[in-house]
């Protein structure tokens, strides 16, 4: 990563985290399995809890440096002068859709807390795994304005030219 490209270093560093946890997991479930012909119990759980972290973490670093799977034939057709205006209709359909993740994630997490509920396979508060959605996604909205700032930063000052 070139010194002036757009850092998430908490969502970089949390997403690695969840990688290596995967892997270390994975790694001695399959050992374990193959030496005993038993297996840790947890593995699965957690496994696709940390992948979800991983998944949002991403996003969130993915969302800084505006690297999203996108379409730029629209940015590039436009005139310099209009770009910003599809940068910010870009933003809002995106922040949109994640505050409606963050609404109804938080409302679940927090259903899930009053209820009481426990995971099938370990018996941990459900709660516990679903609060990181919502969390998360908040932090791709913040990761997506900051891009937006910088975005549009680039295109007043360099006319409209911008790097993918």
């Amino acid at each position: 990563m070139s010194k002036s490209a757009p850092d998430a270093r908490p969502e970089r560093w949390l997403a690695a985290l969840a990688l290596l946890i995967i892997c270390i997991i994975s790694l001695g479930n399959v050992v374990v399995r193959y030496t005993t012909d038993a297996s840790f119990a947890f593995t699965e759980e957690f496994s696709v809890f940390l992948l979800v972290i991983l998944t949002f973490a991403g996003a969130a670093v993915a969302a800084r440096r505006h690297v999203h799977i996108r379409i730029e034939l629209v940015e590039e057709l436009l005139p310099v002068r209009l770009r910003p205006l599809l940068y910010l209709l870009q933003w809002a359909a995106s922040v949109l859709l994640l505050a409606l993740v963050v609404w109804y994630g938080a409302l679940l997490a927090w259903e899930e807390y009053t209820w009481e509920s426990l995971s099938p396979g370990l018996g941990y508060p459900t709660w516990i795994y679903l609060i990181w959605l919502p969390v998360l996604c908040l932090a791709i909205i913040w990761r997506l304005t900051q891009s937006l700032i910088e975005r549009c930063q680039a295109c007043r000052i360099s006319g409209g030219a911008h790097e993918s």
